[in-house]
Formats: structure tokens, sequence, C-alpha cells
């Protein structure tokens, strides 16, 4: 079962990185546990989202052999999600540049580097969204990764690390001026977490300081009226979705349908988001790196994200966080594709 949603047509207003065009101004936000290949490469198929992008991945896990290893099993990118970005994180300079070089060399069109996680065990090793507390160092890993690869670099940043010092802006300029190709900017200091409401005048005083990098704005984008008001009042160049796509891969189609007809499309019914679900499921089981068993393990906090169960009800949803197996999967998942709502 699929959903059959026409085609948006063009913008003539798209988003260019480095010396690559994008198909829409829409782009995947990064997301641990998340944006593995399997989702990515059906926001693909669904259409309208202009580039999609990994996981973050460790570059000072790439310095060690155990984690090493596991690390490389991120690499889970293919070539029909193209282009794509690929997320580092770390704080060494040298670290950086040779994880960026190892994923150059694995087919990555862009390299991301993470300047906004503020996760406790990311931000307390100086990684992450701790960068911003020292833009001269910031600006160093940006500029020994750009010195290392030939593919644009990019930079996902916040508003800055403590609330109320909006180090973003001064560092938008430095990164511009080592040759970051684009920058990205979530709109709420680290200190926020996600909690309270994206300051989008940051994204707009960003955008207003570079001189011709393309600025990606992020935070509180749900639906296409969100992204079209961040365009009209930041004055980015392109809008980056997050935690409205968890579980909702058909989302970009839908946003860039109306942004650029007018027209709003139906959300799919039931079935077809379970036969969305399980689309994600095989891909997951077909393409993983990991243990099949851990992969299907990872997929429930995925598939549990497809709002399955009727209103009020958390049936499905507890089901999905229990499956061992894609047996388990298809049992809970192939009757809702049967139903008509």
């Amino acid at each position: 079962m699929t959903i059959q949603i026409a085609q948006p047509k063009r913008n003539q207003a798209t988003l260019r990185i480095g010396g690559i065009d994008m198909e829409t101004r829409l782009t995947l936000a990064p997301m641990a546990g998340q944006t593995n290949h399997p989702f990515r490469r059906l926001v693909r198929e669904l259409g309208g989202c202009g580039l999609v992008c990994s996981e973050l991945i460790s570059s000072n896990a790439m310095q060690y052999h155990g984690s090493r290893e596991r690390t490389l099993g991120m690499f889970d990118w293919r070539p029909e999600e193209r282009p794509f970005a690929v997320q580092l994180f770390g704080h060494d300079p040298v670290h950086m540049a040779e994880a960026a070089r190892a994923v150059e060399d694995s087919g990555a069109d862009i390299i991301d580097i993470n300047m906004g996680c503020w996760v406790p065990k990311v931000a307390k090793k100086g990684s992450g969204a701790a960068l911003l507390k020292d833009v001269c160092t910031a600006q160093a890993v940006v500029a020994a990764v750009v010195a290392a690869v030939d593919v644009p670099v990019t930079v996902k940043v916040r508003s800055g690390f403590e609330q109320g010092e909006t180090t973003a802006i001064d560092f938008a300029r430095a990164a511009e001026d080592v040759g970051a190709a684009a920058i990205a900017v979530h709109a709420r200091y680290a200190s926020q977490g996600f909690s309270g409401e994206a300051d989008w005048s940051v994204i707009r005083q960003v955008k207003e300081t570079v001189r011709e990098i393309p600025v990606i704005g992020n935070g509180d984008v749900f639906c296409a009226a969100d992204a079209t008001r961040m365009l009209a009042e930041t004055g980015c160049d392109g809008v980056m979705v997050g935690r409205a796509a968890m579980g909702k891969p058909w989302i970009f189609r839908q946003m860039w349908h109306e942004m650029t007809t007018g027209e709003v499309l139906p959300e799919p019914s039931r079935a077809e988001r379970a036969a969305l679900a399980l689309r994600q499921a095989a891909l997951t089981v077909a393409t993983t790196n990991l243990p099949v068993p851990v992969a299907v393990r990872e997929l429930r906090g995925q598939l549990s994200k497809y709002a399955l169960d009727a209103p009020g009800e958390r049936y499905i949803r507890n089901k999905l966080v229990r499956v061992e197996t894609m047996d388990d999967v298809r049992a809970t998942l192939e009757p809702i594709m049967g139903a008509d709502s």
C-alpha cells in the first residue's frame, strides 16, 4: 500500500549548498536513534525533502578499536539518498578532520558539524553545543574539517549555550570566514533543551550577519504555515524539520506541496500509516549493519511514533514497544493495513 499524493511543482527559490542544488528548501534534521538509513530512504521515497542527514556520529569514538567498529556500523548511507549529509560531533580539530575524511571516502555529499547537541554526555566532554562557549575553538574545528575534505562543510548550532548568551551570531561569521558552506540554527539555547519557544529572531540576525552562505532555520516548525512564516520572518534560505517528522516521513511532501501550490493534502489514513511503518521496518531488516534482533528492538521507539492507535487508546503502541522479531511487527501492523480507517 502506498500513499498517492500529487508531486508538487518545483519552486523557483530553492536551496544551494556549496555546488549542490536541493530540490526543495526543506531539510531533515539529524536525530539520534531516528534518522538512520531506512527512515531517510522513506523520506526520500515520499518526496518533498531537499536534504537528509544521518544520525550524529562521534569522531572521538573512531579513534579507538572497540568503539570504532561500532561507529563504522553507523555508516549506513546509500546512493538513493542523495544528496545527503553526515553529521559528526567532537571537539578535537584533528580527530574531527580524520573522521571527516573517512566519511567523505564513504561517499557523503556534505559533512555537517554538530554544535547543537545539549545532551550532557555530549556537552560535558566539550562537544556539541558546548563548543559555542568558545567561538575560537569552534572556528578551529570548522577550519580543520574544511581543510580535510573536498565536499561542502556545514554546521548546525543552537542560539548559544546559556540562555541570553547568543553566540550563534558571532560564530556564524567566524564559520563562514574559514569556509563553512551553510549554517543551520536551532533557535533555542542549549540550556533550554526543547523547552520554551524557539526565538526565530536569532535566525534572522544570523542571516543578516553572514555574507553569502545560506542559513537554514530550525525550531518549532510543525506544518507548512510554520515553514512559510519562518522564511518570511527571518529571510532564511531553508527550513529544517526535526521532531515533527518523527513517525511522519510524509510530512515533507505535505509541507512542500502546500508551500508551492497552496493545496492542503489530507493526512494518510491509519491503514496507510501502518503500511509505511511496515515499510520502514522491512527496510531496516534488509539494510541494517546491526544484528537483526538489535535492529528490531531499535525499531520500537521509531514505529510507536506512527500514532496507530484509535483516539484515547495505547494498545498498538504498547505492542510495538515490545516487538522482538519481524513476525511480531507484521502481526501488529498487517491487521491495521486491512482496515478502512
